[in-house]
């Protein structure tokens, strides 16, 4: 599965109000795994900026003077994130501003080019409800390093999401078996088909390290599910056997 990170940062908060976007960041990732590959660039909004929307990204309308207007990237973003299932932290915030920019440009919506959108912030609401759900607080609740993210920057903060995400569904990983880097549907590269081994399987013992970094995760798995982890409960001790 193809998915992308999005984020964007903006001279306001209302697009209603004419408030433009000035930088779209998206990062791809595939079956759940970091491709390296992403789309990044600032717009010049053709506008003022909000003082308060600068005083969050940092980002000054005298940097943004020599940017490409956002009908001179649209192509190549569109081009980018088509197909992919879109995973942004408060997603109507971001479509809204996307949606506003293609709408000045004659192009159709967001959902034309990426009918699936996921937002992380409902995601967080369900499994931490009542709690501070911005990105910033999930990245300390999964001790994720922000050390870098002085400001908002909307290439770090679908970086951060990347990992917040995987955090958030990590539960998947447990019930998937990567078959990617072992199996090619039974043919080698020169796409013949592979040999049966015929010999008996090798069993390779967990090390004492390999252990205890089970452990840990199961340990943590169990602390963000608060105290449902399934493992666990069928591994421990049954407290008559004990007695």
């Amino acid at each position: 599965m193809r998915q992308i990170f999005l984020d964007t940062e903006t001279t306001g908060l209302d697009p209603a109000q004419g408030h433009r976007l000035i930088e779209i960041a998206a990062v791809e990732m595939i079956n759940r795994k970091h491709t390296n590959r992403h789309f990044h660039a600032y717009v010049n909004p053709e506008r003022e900026i909000d003082a308060e929307a600068e005083r969050v990204h940092g980002i000054s309308l005298d940097f943004l003077q020599d940017k490409p207007k956002f009908a001179n990237v649209a192509d190549e973003f569109l081009a980018f994130v088509e197909g992919a299932e879109l995973i942004i932290h408060n997603a109507p915030f971001d479509i809204g501003f996307l949606n506003a920019e293609l709408k000045r440009i004659g192009r159709q919506e967001m959902k034309v080019f990426c009918p699936s959108v996921i937002d992380t912030l409902v995601m967080a609401k369900d499994v931490f409800p009542g709690k501070r759900n911005s990105l910033d607080a999930l990245c300390d609740r999964f001790e994720i390093d922000r050390s870098n993210r002085t400001l908002h920057g909307a290439l770090i903060d679908c970086e951060l999401l990347g990992d917040v995400y995987l955090a958030l569904t990590r539960g998947q990983d447990s019930l998937l078996m990567d078959f990617g880097s072992h199996s090619h549907g039974g043919a080698s590269h020169g796409g013949k088909p592979r040999r049966e081994c015929k010999a008996a399987p090798r069993v390779r013992y967990a090390t004492e390290q390999e252990l205890a970094q089970h452990a840990d995760y199961l340990a943590d798995l169990d602390k963000n599910t608060k105290g449902d982890c399934l493992w666990l409960k069928m591994t421990k001790p049954d407290d008559a056997a004990v007695n």
